[in-house]
Parts: C-alpha cells; sequence; structure tokens
C-alpha cells in the first residue's frame, strides 16, 4: 500500500518528482535572499519521524523541540550553509526544492538572508527522476 502525503503536501508541494542531483548540476546564478520569503515552509510537516513517520513533521516543531526530535535536529545543524539552497517559484511562492535543512539551520543562527538558486520552471524536464 503506498502513502499519500497529507492534503497540505498536495496543495503546496510540487507535482512532479525531481532528482537532488540533477537541480545541483544545472548552472545558476547564486543570490541572497531574505530568509523571511521562505520560512512558511516552517509550518508544514515537509519532514518525517524514523520510522514509520509520513509527512508528519514541521521544522517548526523540530526547532523549538530539539530534544524530542534529536535526529532531524542534528541534521539541521550538520547542515553546511555554505551550499545555496535551489528554489522554484509554484503556485505564487518560492518552493524548496533542496536546501530545508539549511534554511532551518540559518533561522536558528538568527541569519536575516540566506543565499539560493531560482531554478525556472522550464528546467523542470531536466531535473526530473528516471
Amino acid at each position: 500500500m503506498s502513502r499519500q502525503p497529507p492534503k497540505i503536501i498536495k496543495e503546496v508541494g510540487f507535482d512532479f518528482d525531481w532528482d537532488e542531483k540533477k537541480v545541483w548540476a544545472l548552472d545558476l546564478p547564486v543570490e541572497e535572499m531574505d530568509i523571511d520569503e521562505l520560512v512558511w515552509h516552517f509550518d508544514v510537516p515537509f519532514l518525517w519521524t524514523k520510522p514509520d513517520g509520513y509527512y508528519n513533521l514541521k521544522p517548526d516543531e523540530v526547532l523549538k523541540n530539539p530534544k524530542k526530535y534529536q535526529g532531524e535536529y542534528d541534521r539541521t545543524q550538520k547542515a553546511d550553509l555554505s551550499h545555496p539552497i535551489d528554489i522554484m517559484h509554484w503556485r505564487g511562492r518560492w518552493l524548496i526544492l533542496d536546501g530545508l535543512h539549511r534554511l532551518m539551520k540559518a533561522s536558528s543562527q538568527g541569519k536575516a538572508k540566506i543565499e539560493v538558486r531560482k531554478v525556472p520552471q522550464s528546467e523542470i524536464p531536466k531535473i526530473l527522476k528516471d
């Protein structure tokens, strides 16, 4: 039985599957963006608890309860901020393709800006999973 993501993920998320390595391979400029344009992600369950969770954990819960969600919090703290966040304008706002843990770390450090790469929708065919 395949699991279905919650309604909110279907409403705000992408309707295609992408390959992160293909996203990373795109030659795109890096620019700075206000973190406030992306923190809406913290209120959506883009994460899941191990071993059985599935899109059942909001980034904000991890940041507010690091001991309870130690694994995700540790992953957040290990995130490498030298890599930009890959985003795409989707359904009226910027949506992360890769870099949610980096965004969480930057926010937890009080940063106001973050480096991003804006992936145009025209690049979707190049980043689809095989």
